[in-house]
């Protein structure tokens, strides 16, 4: 249960009484907040019970809470589009009734209905609103003593350069994957998890979409194979033979690694040739 009422994030708070708007929620300090009853399951949510909203501000600015979730919370970054644009600022939906505030200040170009921009979401100490930021440079670390070589993290894809793709790694660094080790499509607001390849000293991160080692690559790439043959029914038509954008399309890797990994699950009798193919054993 939360100590106090967090805005921008999850909180986990006591259902303490009902009225006619809805449920007033609890944190342990004793301040409340509304839950409406739009957002209101009655099986579910008895007087003292614990449940998890999530907290922002209505159209006039007052704490409320809502069981859906936003694209991003606080300190989080999105890629979100543009859906009104007035003279301080636009607005974006993130994915609740109350779409998010970009103010004018707060974008690196002129913001267009329709178009999507990569965001973070940041609190106003002064107000206590949520507001999403364009110029997202000032919240990357450069700070990595946390990090190490072949860590798992999750990425968010915020552009295409001519080495590759610049990305944002668990919210707060900045890392690239670069074009010659990439065998699947990426787009920019895709999320996807990556592996730190390269710690560098001006505190930015090389990445792979694979684990770095002969044997965690070895293993991601024969459970991928495995995977994808149950959803095809046992049977895909590709072999060691086969064209390298072909394998790349399917599988996300290039025909060398396929080759090794479709070797290695033949010797442990998990895969057989048929025709032209590959079949589950």
């Amino acid at each position: 249960m939360n100590l106090t009422i967090d805005i921008g994030e999850v909180n986990t708070l006591r259902v303490e009484r009902d009225t006619d708007y809805g449920l007033y929620l609890r944190a342990e300090n004793f301040e409340e907040v509304l839950l409406p009853n739009i957002y209101v399951m009655e099986a579910d949510m008895p007087i003292g019970a614990e449940i998890e909203v999530f907290i922002y501000t209505d159209s006039e600015d007052r704490p409320v809470a809502t069981t859906k979730y936003p694209y991003a919370k606080l300190g989080e970054f999105g890629y979100f589009t543009v859906v009104d644009y007035q003279r301080f600022g636009a607005f974006v939906n993130w994915g609740l009734p109350k779409d998010l505030f970009v103010p004018l200040s707060q974008q690196k170009c002129h913001f267009h209905i329709g178009s999507k921009y990569i965001l973070r979401v940041c609190l106003d100490a002064e107000t206590g609103r949520l507001y999403g930021t364009h110029k997202i440079g000032k919240w990357l670390s450069k700070d990595t003593k946390e990090l190490e070589e072949n860590q798992k993290v999750d990425i968010l894809v915020l552009s295409k350069t001519p080495l590759g793709y610049k990305v944002i790694v668990e919210n707060l660094y900045e890392g690239m994957l670069f074009e010659n080790e990439i065998f699947e499509e990426l787009k920019v607001g895709m999320r996807k998890v990556a592996y730190i390849k390269k710690i560098r000293k001006d505190g930015k991160l090389d990445l792979g979409l694979q684990p770095t080692g002969k044997k965690a690559t070895g293993d991601v790439y024969e459970s991928k194979v495995l995977e994808l043959l149950k959803e095809k029914e046992g049977f895909i038509a590709l072999n060691s033979k086969s064209d390298a954008d072909e394998i790349s399309k399917v599988f996300a890797m290039s025909k060398k690694s396929f080759k090794r990994t479709l070797t290695s699950l033949i010797e442990q009798k998990k895969v057989v040739l048929e025709g032209e193919g590959m079949k589950l054993v």
